[in-house]
This record gives C-alpha cells, sequence and structure tokens, in this order.
C-alpha cells in the first residue's frame, strides 16, 4: 500500500496552485503581484475568479468581520475557522493565514505550533508575521519546518500604539534605514515576501530594489513588486474611516442596504413572497390533507398531545 501523503506537504503547491517559486520570477519580468484580503468562501472564490495572485486572511479580520476597534482582538481559533472558509474557496491562489497578536509574539516554539495549526486545521500555503527583531528567530523557526512565511514591516497594526498610532513609517532617515535592516534581515531569516505597509514611496522603492525577494506595497507606492488591499475597503463594505491609500472600487454597502430596504419593504407591503416564489401540493392530495386536519381524531389526538 502506497503510504504518500493524501495532500501536499507544507511548500508543495496543490494542482494548479500558484507555486511560491514564481514569485521571485514574477519580480523579475517587474509583472506586479496582486494580493487582495479575503474572510470567507465566497470572497476567496471570487478573489480567485478574478485573478489574484495572493490571498490574504487578514487579522483585519478582528476590525471588517468582527466588529472590534483594532486588530488585536482576534484569536488564533477565529483566524482558522476563516483561514479554512478561505481555502475552501480560492484554489489557484497561495492562501496566507495572519498570525494574529499573542500567537507568536511568546517564544519560537509557541510561534512553531501555531503555524503548524494554520497549516494543519485551516490548509494555509503560508503563514504571515509582523515585525522584525525577535521576530526573526520566530520566521527562522517556521521556515525551518517547511512552512512559508511572509514579513510585514513599517506600519505594523498589532504594535499601532508602540509607534504612534496608524501613521507612515520611516519618514526620517535613521528610521528608513532602520525599516530597510528590517526587510533584509526577514529576507535572510527565510521570508518569501515582505509586506511594506504606510511606508514613503521613495523608501519603499530602495527596499525593494535591494530585496531578492518580493515586496507587496499598502500605502508604500508603485514601486512595490505588489499590491494589496483590504476586502471590505476596495469594495466599500466598510463603514469607518479609510486610510489615504485605500482606493475604492464599487460601493456595495450602499447597494446591499438598499436590496435588504426593498426586501423589507416587499415583506411589509405583502409583495413578496409571491406565487412563483411557492411549492405546490396536488389538488387530491390537499383534500384529503383538510380531511385529515379537520377529523375528529386527530383533534383529540392533539389535545392528548399537549396534555
Amino acid at each position: 500500500m502506497s503510504t504518500r501523503p493524501r495532500t501536499p506537504a507544507p511548500g508543495t503547491p496543490a494542482p494548479g496552485k500558484l507555486a511560491i517559486t514564481e514569485l521571485v520570477d514574477l519580480k523579475a519580468r517587474r509583472q506586479p503581484i496582486v494580493m487582495v484580503t479575503a474572510y470567507d468562501a465566497p470572497s476567496g472564490r471570487l478573489a480567485d475568479e478574478a485573478g489574484a495572485d495572493l490571498v490574504l486572511v487578514g487579522d483585519s479580520a478582528a476590525m471588517t468581520v468582527l466588529g472590534h476597534d483594532s486588530t488585536v482582538p482576534a484569536t488564533m481559533d477565529e483566524m482558522i475557522v476563516l483561514t479554512r472558509a478561505v481555502t475552501r474557496g480560492a484554489r489557484r491562489p497561495l492562501v496566507i493565514a495572519d498570525m494574529p497578536f499573542g500567537s507568536f509574539q511568546v517564544s519560537d516554539t509557541e510561534a512553531l505550533e501555531n503555524a503548524i495549526r494554520f497549516v494543519k486545521e485551516s490548509g494555509a500555503d503560508a503563514v504571515k508575521l509582523e515585525g522584525a527583531g525577535p521576530t526573526l528567530t520566530r520566521v527562522a523557526s517556521i521556515v525551518g519546518a517547511g512552512i512559508p512565511v511572509m514579513g510585514h514591516v513599517g506600519l505594523t497594526p498589532q504594535s499601532a500604539t508602540m509607534l504612534g498610532g496608524f501613521k507612515a513609517q520611516g519618514r526620517s532617515a535613521d528610521k528608513a534605514v532602520r525599516l530597510l535592516a528590517d526587510a533584509l534581515a526577514l529576507e535572510a531569516a527565510g521570508c518569501f515576501s515582505i509586506v511594506l505597509e504606510a511606508v514613503p514611496a521613495a523608501v519603499a522603492e530602495e527596499i525593494t530594489r535591494r530585496l531578492t525577494v518580493p515586496t507587496i506595497g499598502i500605502g508604500a507606492g508603485a514601486g512595490t513588486d505588489g499590491q494589496v488591499l483590504v476586502w471590505h475597503d476596495l469594495l466599500g463594505l466598510y463603514q469607518g474611516s479609510s486610510p489615504r491609500f485605500v482606493k475604492r472600487y464599487a460601493d456595495l454597502a450602499t447597494t446591499i442596504r438598499d436590496a435588504v430596504s426593498a426586501y423589507a419593504a416587499d415583506v411589509r407591503e405583502r409583495r413578496f413572497p409571491e406565487d412563483v416564489h411557492a411549492y405546490g401540493i396536488p389538488e387530491d392530495e390537499l383534500a384529503a390533507f383538510r380531511e385529515a386536519v379537520g377529523a375528529e381524531e386527530v383533534v383529540e389526538a392533539r389535545r392528548r398531545f399537549a396534555l
């Protein structure tokens, strides 16, 4: 009997799935990489059908899906449920799971255990970790176990308070040098790609030029190797204030609200449902049903059952 695994090992692309090695080729050809967030099977499927290369199950779900004021409250269990749903919908894109706050900060061992959970329980192709510094050993540990890791520097929402809030990073020479050093260190630790968030365009372009792995920008200008936007931001579903780098491609919140309002009005005015939305029953069966429910013994049986 064959002992070959029924599913690919970590880092091994499933049939038809974009291979991580292709990302370096896209960088070399200067072909921009498209990444978008997703949080359920329908959004994963639609991102796939739209041609996205990478799908990030972001801890932004804490805000966009779960209603929190920051990304910090997202838990591993919540992220695994969301990632499992996305992997059912997205087939070709690489699905990257965002490791939530508290899932990798404690130790290399705990970071690896949680990364393994993402791969085994949700089918993620890779994980993403914020920051550098102590994160470097976490990255090396996870990559050493065969799980691809995406890095993230610049504005890191999980530690936004320490950074002075949600503001651009690397706007002085010293801080820009620090960002470059962090990005190079993450590459050396084994990251296959690095997100640059809210970084001056010129700084992001220089970091991109010096790295051999692709950069994915969000609020980092057009000089990165790819771009990412949050699903709810680009579709106009999130009603909070949006960063300046967001471009809305649709206003689905208005469309959905209008549709639900029209449905509510139809229900209240008895315009819905119509006959076309109902199921019928043969006349003879209907007659038999009416005769049965009208029988005295049925009424008595119901009375006894109620007692």
